[in-house]
């Protein structure tokens, strides 16, 4: 870490941050090896463990470096990244990995469908090849930020003659090709994060393909293993979030508080505590190679706490608690959760258990794979799709 905090000092001191251009900022850190700094040398990294990240970062963050657009991480940084550095050819790896990062280009994920969003595998989009091209032909669902992404990570059924799990390709899709048709989906807050996404007759060029023909649901699982920990188990300091603004609340408002309810925050500060500590002890543990089923629980925690925080602090706001003073009916290009009004938060968490993987099927993957339970029994994993009842 000592060589990694010296070529931040070096490059903080040849690169001013005041008044610089984010873009044109990002890509010179990028070109330094300093963005992902676990990524191999000429890929935005140095080839360094993944824990060093969280300490470059932070220095970037108290030197008040230009931050990406806030629309860029999510998906791009945190799905689509590491699936294209461990799948993509070397082409796709340069073409794509920078302006990811930059965010110039911003992602967004199409996997779940109308019928197939916890059953991922059940999907009915297809992609039909035609020469150098798949024209693929489907409804996705649930699409974040699609109304701002160039870029979409795309599974798509290539084979129905196979069982559910092998007739599957990953694309990486353009967005602003003809044939794409995003929608809104207006949420319970009154915005419009989420989207559904018509493909019609779009054409893909299979050199857009990441991975081998029918070796999709292998890199949709590497997607959705680095998705889990980038939901449950992002970075912060203590008491940041959604427990931060509750004990804000707590403070502040002398004349809400209650012994019960002063328990309650008791509680839940000590398990989003937990929650921070065990995240950081998960992203440690990723030096040794992908994510595995514990970012799952991560990411059930995570959904589970969050519910339980927001429905404290909307008690601690008393009659105000449920007071919602923005429907403007926007589509944003950020989540800034923490910063919004108590009834927004409230509202907004309840998508937590759903988004990112159900907290049903989050705990079918934490019995199977981490307590090794049973499985449940299942009598559709080796017929071919085209002979599943729908």
């Amino acid at each position: 870490m000592t060589d990694l905090a010296a070529k931040v000092e070096e490059f903080l001191a040849a690169h001013p941050t005041e008044g610089a251009d984010p873009v044109q900022w990002l890509g010179a850190r990028f070109d330094a090896g300093l963005a992902f700094v676990h990524f191999p040398v000429g890929l935005g990294g140095l080839g360094a463990s993944r824990s060093a990240q969280q300490a470059v970062d932070e220095a970037f963050l108290a030197a008040n470096a230009p931050q990406p657009n806030p629309a860029a991480p999510v998906i791009g940084y945190g799905m689509a990244a590491p699936t294209i550095l461990k799948f993509g050819t070397d082409e796709q790896k340069q073409r794509f990995l920078r302006p990811l990062y930059t965010g110039e280009e911003v992602w967004c994920q199409l996997f779940s469908e109308p019928g197939a969003g916890s059953d991922l595998a059940t999907l009915a989009t297809r992609a039909v090849r035609d020469g150098d091209e798949w024209v693929v032909d489907g409804q996705k669902v649930w699409t974040t930020m699609g109304h701002v992404a160039r870029w979409g990570i795309l599974v798509a059924r290539t084979d129905p003659s196979l069982p559910k799990h092998q007739g599957l390709t990953y694309f990486l899709c353009d967005m602003t090709d003809p044939g794409v048709d995003v929608r809104p989906l207006r949420q319970i807050t009154g915005e419009a994060e989420f989207n559904e996404v018509f493909l019609s007759g779009v054409r893909v060029p299979d050199a857009n393909r990441l991975g081998a023909v029918g070796e999709g649901w292998k890199v949709a699982t590497t997607t959705l293993m680095n998705e889990r920990v980038t939901i449950g188990a992002h970075a912060a300091e203590r008491e940041d979030g959604l427990i931060g603004a509750a004990t804000k609340t707590w403070r502040e408002h002398p004349e809400l508080r209650t012994p019960g309810l002063h328990d309650r925050l008791l509680r839940l500060w000590v398990d989003a505590e937990a929650l921070r500590l065990t995240a950081e002890r998960l992203r440690q543990g990723l030096a040794a190679g992908q994510p595995g089923p514990e970012g799952s629980a991560a990411k059930l925690t995570f959904a589970t706490l969050n519910q339980a925080i927001t429905g404290l602090d909307v008690e601690l706001h008393g009659e105000q608690g449920l007071t919602y003073t923005d429907w403007t009916m926007r589509r944003p290009k950020d989540a800034d959760w923490a910063n919004r009004d108590a009834g927004f938060r409230y509202l907004r968490m309840k998508g937590n258990s759903i988004e990112g993987g159900t907290s049903e099927i989050l705990r079918n993957i934490i019995a199977d794979r981490i307590l090794q339970l049973p499985k449940e029994p299942r009598g559709d994993v080796d017929i071919p799709w085209k002979d599943l009842p729908r």
